[in-house]
């Protein structure tokens, strides 16, 4: 499971500065951060501290490896829906090809959607998953499509046109609304010719709930019915996608040439064995050497991984990030792994719902160098995985912290007046400037090395049990486990915050973001839809009305504003537990209807006038609700023969000379 990133700009993360500029890589004080700013997105870039000290063996096998994330660009594409790749062709061929006036309103409405679906991989948003509405016309568009060269020529134009231009055409990509067939209202390609009740036949049907290990069907696979019956079409070499997995696969046979270890070389080809064979057992196999892996200072992840993309949590996007372990910041994430068993053996959880022991807990804190995939340019700032339950439980699972990706997110915003906006008073914001950095970060750390590594199915529990629900319940478990132990003494104890009241600062800028901030990202009208957002405003609302009786977290009216005041952090801590020993019971009893019920009740629903105010005052704040990255520049250094010795590393690309080179150079599906 991955974990987003709060876009709460009371964390430095969230400013906004100039855009077009370019980086250098000389010092940190002239490292420019931002490169772009269109509709309500800021694309950043990251610096990799460090690469320079890795051995020309490591920095090769980087090479090869970021080759290979890049490689998978237009599965994701694919995946996010069926005509999202003749509409990027068809937008990057009118815009490149165009020789008017670049400064017209028309021309700048189609940049605008250019850079629009690039950042979201395909023609809806990646967050909100509603269709972007283009600001130019159609007949701009189709008069540019039609002096397009022969050889660039669409072969169904008007199709093309209609699902760009018509509202009523595939509107969401993913459709979590309660009550409807969520498999033929989502406009994914994940799943064809086929509805919702059909997908659950099929693979409950295969499902044996006595099985310890139980692999995770449908990751790797779209479902679709042929001549009337269910069929799978693997993503496999041979199979769905094999044009872009071949590549994949060579490219991995080349990375495995310079593994740093012979227990590394066997995990990149167990995973070539997966993507040549799509055999889930073997992927499981995969998983394990690698969660096991942890001398290795290079690691990656490369793979059909995370399942929000699916409205039933099953099939897997395509994701790759490579990296490289930061030994010094590791020291928090190894001191928070090592006393795993504490942590889970003190939750506020039922005994019953604990893991027994807690198995292969290992945690660093790593430098990105290549976001790909699923992570491109959005990306997560954590990641725990295998999501498989039975492998955490037999096996642990690996955590990572991406703090190149937080550091970027921090120094390229200050001073944007949030605080002076939203928070309460200037106590509250100076315990913010003070201790939010450390504080966010000890929430990532232990929201995805432990959160996600806790509690356990109780057996004959289908993983699945929770359905539509189950992202959004996942990630408020390990959200609450993590906010729980923020504010507990063990901290303290363990060396990792020096202050009893530092974890006020997560506390106050969670709760302001689940109750009021987070709804910038939300149209008017609009529900909560997303899982981590539903996820942060169900605990939010939750504790907030269970609160009430003891005035716990208070909703002050000053001048018009509303503001949020925690009046109890103690007893707020209570609550969160409380929710955690619930959300814990129904994953693990597979309680559908309470998970439903949580998930409904407080999670999606948005009070109209609330919303309102938020978007105003926001609006005057000028911040960027999304952000994205481009990535570094890997280039060979080969000797006289040809052969490579050498990496080196840039950050002079822009954001759309990266995504229209990405196009040309990765292009492996047509």
């Amino acid at each position: 499971m991955s974990l987003t990133k709060f876009i709460v700009p009371a964390m430095a993360a969230m400013a906004i500065t100039a855009c077009g500029s370019k980086a250098t890589q000389e010092t940190a004080d002239d490292f420019d951060y931002t490169v772009d700013r269109f509709a309500d997105i800021e694309v950043l870039r990251y610096k990799v501290p460090d690469f320079e000290n890795l051995t020309p063996q490591q920095r090769i096998l980087i090479y090869y490896l970021t080759e290979a994330a890049i490689t998978g660009r237009d599965i994701l594409w694919d995946q996010n829906g069926k005509y999202n790749l003749a509409i990027r062709d068809l937008i990057e061929n009118v815009y490149t090809n165009f020789d008017g006036d670049r400064e017209s309103d028309e021309f700048k409405g189609l940049e605008l959607y250019l850079k629009q679906i690039e950042f979201a991989n395909g023609i809806h948003h990646h967050y909100s998953m509603d269709k972007f509405t283009p600001v130019f016309s159609r007949e701009f568009l189709a008069g540019l499509a039609a002096k397009l060269p022969a050889d660039q020529q669409p072969e169904d134009l008007e199709t093309l046109l209609t699902i760009i231009f018509d509202p009523s055409v595939m509107p969401k990509r993913v459709n979590q609304a309660e009550g409807q067939d969520l498999i033929l209202t989502s406009a994914n390609n994940l799943y064809d010719n086929i509805s919702q009740p059909e997908v659950e036949n099929y693979y409950n049907a295969l499902k044996d709930t006595t099985d310890a290990t139980p692999v995770s069907w449908g990751l790797n696979a779209r479902l679709t019915k042929q001549d009337g019956k269910v069929v799978e079409q693997v993503y496999k070499v041979g199979g769905l996608y094999s044009e872009s997995i071949s590549k994949i696969v060579d490219l991995l046979g080349k990375a495995a040439e310079y593994a740093e270890n012979d227990s590394q070389r066997a995990i990149i080809n167990k995973l070539i064995e997966y993507y040549r064979t799509g055999n889930l057992k073997t992927f499981d196999e995969y998983s394990i050497a690698w969660v096991e892996d942890t001398a290795s200072q290079v690691d990656f992840i490369n793979g059909f991984i995370e399942s929000y993309g699916d409205p039933l949590g099953m099939t897997g996007a395509y994701e790759s990030i490579v990296n490289f372990k930061n030994q010094e910041a590791s020291h928090r994430t190894e001191v928070i792994s090592g006393n795993a068993e504490w942590f889970e053996q003190h939750s506020p959880v039922d005994p019953r719902f604990r893991k027994d022991e807690v198995k292969g807990v290992s945690a660093k804190v790593i430098t990105a160098a290549i976001l790909a995939g699923d992570a491109y340019p959005a990306t997560p700032i954590g990641i725990n995985l295998p999501n498989a339950n039975w492998i955490r439980a037999a096996h642990g699972s690996k955590s990572v912290t991406l703090e190149n990706i937080t550091e970027a997110y921090d120094q390229a915003s200050h001073g944007n007046g949030f605080n002076e906006e939203f928070v309460i008073d200037k106590e509250t914001s100076d315990l913010l400037d003070k201790y939010l950095f450390i504080t966010d970060n000890l929430h990532t750390d232990l929201h995805e090395c432990l959160g996600h590594a806790s509690g356990r199915l109780l057996p004959g529990v289908d993983p699945d049990a929770l359905k539509a629900h189950g992202s959004t319940l996942e990630e408020a478990r390990a959200d609450l486990f993590a906010l729980y132990y923020l504010a507990d003494p063990k901290l303290l104890e363990l060396g990792l915050l020096d202050n009893p009241d530092a974890y006020k600062a997560e506390y106050y800028k969670y709760i302001l973001n689940g109750l009021m901030t987070q709804l910038m990202r939300i149209e008017p009208g609009k529900d909560v839809e997303e899982a981590h957002m539903r996820n942060r405003q169900l605990i939010s609302a939750w504790v907030y009305e269970k609160g009430k009786p003891d005035n716990v977290i208070e909703m002050v009216k000053r001048d018009g504003k509303t503001y949020i005041k925690i009046n109890d952090y103690a007893k707020l801590r209570e609550l969160f537990g409380q929710l955690l020993g619930e959300v814990q019971r129904i994953k693990s009893e597979g309680d559908y209807q309470a998970g439903r019920d949580l998930v409904e009740n407080y999670g999606v629903k948005v009070d109209p006038a609330l919303h309102k105010e938020v978007l105003e005052r926001y609006a005057k704040l000028n911040i960027a609700p999304y952000k994205g990255f481009v990535n570094p520049v890997y280039t060979p250094v080969t000797d006289k023969d040809g052969n490579i010795t050498d990496v080196t590393i840039s950050y002079d690309e822009d954001y759309l000379p990266q995504v229209l080179r990405y196009s040309k150079q990765y292009r492996t599906l047509k």
